[in-house]
């Protein structure tokens, strides 16, 4: 089991907060030993006014801040001697948000403005009577203390953002570390082989022609692969060096991977259905691999002589099937390799489906559906 608390939402805290504020004013209001009077009224309605006005200290602290004091002010002047409980939550709020020069101009106010509403209000009233209860209502120590505890909440909330920043800023840093060394690593140990390839099969294409021989389809296949995995890991490099996206293949470029393959002496077609959609990138990109990885192992394990590659665009979906003919057999099990597992992560990444099975009639089936609207 976890140990971790479970929390209690910041809104039902407030509500909670909010009533029990209400309930305690109007309590001591009630409770009171006071003649009856003909404010009575007006004062309970300013007790709940005060503590209701509490539930918005997060979103307007400040509008809050003004309500609770002259709240809490109306109630003394109306003769209730019941402590400004909600103005203190209020000036509580108000400094937890970073007001500290209005908190301390309203807190200045509600001290000055307390007697003067006793002495105007409540018949034979004296200084020192005004002043005293004023000062029950509301102690210097206590707003002291209020404003004390949003300072120190304050503080802690941002040291614990900077803190959050800081390990943000530590994981990007590291992230990026390990992109320049893993392209490092990429082109110490395969942009000099690939070259090699690349220039070994420019070069056999060049002397066959000027001998005047027949240039074999395998050998076009291979000089063609060549420059394509050149230029990939190319833009791999310098993505990974720039902290930029993946190389950009899409849907535009599926018919140029069927061309390769049918250079390479694979019946290949492709065959395009519904309307066209607005696809996203990454689906595109997942889209293209898909087909890419598919046809790549056609031509490596199949055995086949034909493959077809069909793309429906759907409502909210697009399908990608690639079928051939090879050896494979319903009773044949599949053994996922890397370039499968590749395709499944992407896949499910974007919250789609995959199928990669031998199909009943022979040969394989890869098939993929990955939703539109949900893919970022």
């Amino acid at each position: 089991m976890s140990g971790r608390r479970p929390t209690v939402p910041a809104g039902v805290t407030d509500r909670l907060i909010t009533v029990g504020v209400v309930a305690m004013l109007l309590v001591v209001g009630f409770t009171q030993d006071r003649p009856e009077g003909r404010l009575d009224v007006l004062g309970y309605v300013l007790l709940a006014a005060s503590g209701v006005a509490l539930i918005a200290r997060r979103k307007a602290p400040i509008v809050t801040l003004v309500v609770t004091g002259l709240c809490a002010a109306g109630y003394q002047a109306a003769g209730f001697d019941v402590p400004a409980v909600a103005f203190l939550f209020a000036v509580y709020a108000a400094v937890r948000a970073g007001h500290r020069l209005v908190t301390v101009l309203a807190a200045v106010g509600m001290l000055a403005a307390l007697p003067l509403a006793i002495l105007a209000t409540a018949d034979g009233a004296s200084v020192p009577d005004a002043l005293a209860r004023s000062r029950g209502a509301l102690e210097i120590a206590w707003l002291i203390a209020a404003g004390a505890a949003g300072e120190a909440l304050r503080q802690a909330e941002r040291r614990a953002d900077e803190a959050e920043r800081t390990r943000e800023e530590t994981a990007r840093r590291r992230a990026d570390e390990e992109r320049l060394h893993i392209a490092r690593e990429l082109h110490d140990s395969l942009t000099h082989q690939i070259s090699v390839i690349k220039v070994q099969a420019e070069v056999a294409v060049h002397v066959a022609r000027k001998r005047g021989e027949e240039v074999t389809p395998t050998l076009l296949a291979i000089q063609e692969a060549s420059r394509e995995a050149n230029r990939e890991l190319r833009a791999t490099l310098e993505a990974l060096r720039d902290d930029g996206e993946s190389p950009r293949h899409g849907l535009d470029q599926v018919a140029e991977l069927v061309a390769r393959a049918r250079v390479g002496g694979l019946d290949a077609t492709l065959t395009v259905g519904g309307e066209p959609l607005d696809v996203p990138t990454a689906v595109e990109r997942t889209a293209y691999r898909i087909v890419q990885e598919s046809l790549t192992n056609v031509a490596r394990h199949a055995a086949a002589s034909v493959a077809s590659v069909h793309i429906d665009y759907r409502p909210g979906a697009l399908a990608i099937r690639v079928d051939d003919d090879g050896k494979a057999t319903p009773s044949t099990v599949p053994v996922p390799g890397v370039g499968l597992l590749g395709m499944r992560e992407r896949v499910t990444a974007l919250g789609g489906r995959l199928r990669a099975e031998p199909r009943g009639e022979g040969g394989f089936t890869v098939r993929a559906e990955l939703p539109v609207e949900r893919a970022t």
